[in-house]
């Protein structure tokens, strides 16, 4: 550094000797390097200063980091993922990871496919690539029965390029199982709606057609006054009889899966002789079949064996059964009642020669109540009888099936296990 007066200035020095005449002679070659050296000074200034912003930077980095790492790691019921083109874990962590059985540190740097599975992971292929063409977009699915919405959002760098995709995922469970519940019972409502309009309506008929036959029969057989017309009241008076029991089983239906509906009845168990109850189902049902019709009864149970059971759901049972057996079967017919013992538990089958169900509508029969097949629109009746039947069984822990063909007849077969002593 040389000093002129007032001011100061860098100068490089080269210096070198000669010999002139024997003389040692030194050449000093002086070169202003002021401007250098300022430029100098600036570079290593900027220099400093880029250190500090770096480092400075790097503090922001690490803090944000933390921040991140911090609120993803609390993130509730829920996970964040940032992943690259290859669809592998740069990022991830959330609570639910810990509930799936995960940790941060086994998935990053892995393949989705890690996590997702099977057709979970075709879904989840498809939805991230979607992403990666610059789509945002939300969608929900189903993982080891929880349920999930997934927000993913492309990440572009300075240049505009997606290199990675950022999804949050946030588990649903609880309102996506209110909302079932919601369209459960939504439609349980819509059911019942239309359970009551068809009620009033079978209703309607149900009744009107036994009560105007009463009043009509009513009506003729007051005119029959003579003694010698004690035929034609009689023919009237059985008619009325007849249009009473219908009226009365079709109450008794409507009182029993009522009570049924409402679990208002319960098992009573006792002990009693099997073949006397269905003795007494037999011949009770004797006074409602149709003109000369007959039970044929059956069994291979011994006069004195004993079970234990609720007597009047057994009862209510074969009743039903062999009330259908008659209504769907032409006068003069057979109907069989047979009994067998199976192991600890008994199966009845109750056999018709009647008109049978239609095969295509089978599979409707325990499915709806108050149903009717379209071949028995001429026949009075509610439809009930065989979701009472069922119900009752669901009492016992029995189980009930059939075999039908138009037209030929049908066999209904019921199973009550372990209730033989």
């Amino acid at each position: 550094m040389f000093s002129v007066i007032g001011s100061e200035f860098s100068v490089e020095i080269g210096l070198n000797h000669s010999y002139i005449k024997d003389d040692l002679k030194v050449v000093a070659i002086v070169t202003d390097i002021t401007e250098r050296v300022l430029s100098q000074q600036k570079l290593k200034d900027l220099n400093i200063e880029l250190e500090y912003k770096v480092k400075l930077r790097t503090v922001e980095l690490e803090k944000s980091q933390k921040l991140y790492n911090l609120i993803a790691r609390n993130f509730p019921r829920g996970v964040i993922n940032v992943f690259d083109r290859d669809l592998n874990f740069v990022f991830i962590e959330g609570q639910e990871l810990d509930r799936l059985g995960f940790t941060s540190q086994n998935l990053i740097g892995e393949n989705y496919k890690k996590r997702f599975k099977g057709d979970l992971a075709e879904l989840v292929k498809e939805k991230f690539n979607a992403v990666f063409n610059g789509e945002g977009l939300s969608f929900e699915f189903e993982n080891k029965s929880n349920f999930y919405v997934a927000n993913a959002v492309p990440l572009r760098s300075s240049d505009g390029i997606v290199e990675q995709i950022l999804v949050i995922e946030k588990n649903i469970t609880d309102s996506k199982l209110v909302e079932q519940e919601l369209a459960n019972n939504l439609e349980k409502e819509r059911d019942l709606n239309e359970l009551k309009s068809r009620f009033v309506s079978m209703a309607s008929h149900e009744f009107r057609t036994p009560l105007s036959t009463i009043l009509s029969s009513a009506i003729l057989a007051g005119k029959y006054e003579e003694k010698e017309q004690q035929d034609k009241r009689e023919k009237h008076l059985n008619r009325i009889k007849s249009s009473v029991k219908n009226l009365t089983s079709i109450l008794n239906d409507f009182l029993s899966i009522d009570k049924l509906e409402e679990g208002k009845i319960e098992i009573t168990e006792s002990e009693f002789l099997l073949n006397e109850l269905f003795q007494e189902a037999h011949e009770e049902m004797e006074f409602f079949l149709k003109n000369k019709q007959f039970i044929t009864y059956k069994s291979n149970s011994s006069d004195n064996q004993m079970v234990i059971t609720d007597r009047n759901v057994i009862k209510n049972i074969l009743i039903n059964l062999l009330s259908n057996a008659s209504k769907y079967s032409a006068e003069g017919e057979e109907i069989v009642l047979d009994l067998n013992v199976v192991g600890k538990g008994i199966r009845v089958d109750v056999v018709d020669k009647g008109i049978g169900i239609p095969e295509k509508e089978q599979d409707k029969l325990f499915s709806n109540r108050f149903f009717r097949a379209g071949n028995v629109t001429n026949i009075e009746g509610t439809g009930l009888g065989l979701t009472i039947v069922k119900k009752y069984l669901s009492l016992v822990e029995g189980d009930i099936s059939f075999k039908s063909k138009e037209n030929v007849g049908t066999t209904f077969s019921i199973i009550i296990p372990n209730i033989l002593l």
